[in-house]
């Protein structure tokens, strides 16, 4: 199952509107930065090894792999961070599952790049 906050859903479509780009947003995992293993987003189109979900017109595609080893994935916007995965204040998108990543547990993922 996939999650998505208004927060999130909000932020996507206005990137998505300011940068004139129609295509999915991939949830994938991507190995390193501050806490091992996380979850991020990313542009992409769905492949047949995908579950796709639809969230207010938007298309998010998920492995079928990776959904089944995370669970519950939840995608949300925080406008600002204290502390945490060092994303420092300015926010951003966060990507989070109910089970732990075979390396780690599933992070944040700010749109800074600053932490993966």
């Amino acid at each position: 199952m996939l999650e998505v906050s208004q927060a999130a859903l909000t932020n996507v479509k206005e990137y998505l509107r300011q940068q004139k780009i129609d295509s999915p947003i991939r949830v994938t995992m991507i190995s390193g930065g501050c806490a091992g293993s996380s979850l991020s987003l990313a542009l992409d189109e769905a492949t047949d090894q995908d579950h796709v979900f639809s969230h207010g017109g938007i298309g998010f595609v998920v492995d079928k792999s990776l959904l089944a080893s995370c669970g519950r994935i939840k995608v949300d916007f925080i406008e600002k961070k204290e502390g945490g995965c060092g994303c420092g204040g300015s926010g951003g998108f966060s990507v989070t599952s109910e089970k732990p990543l075979s390396s780690g547990a599933c992070g944040c993922s700010c749109d800074s790049g600053s932490c993966a």
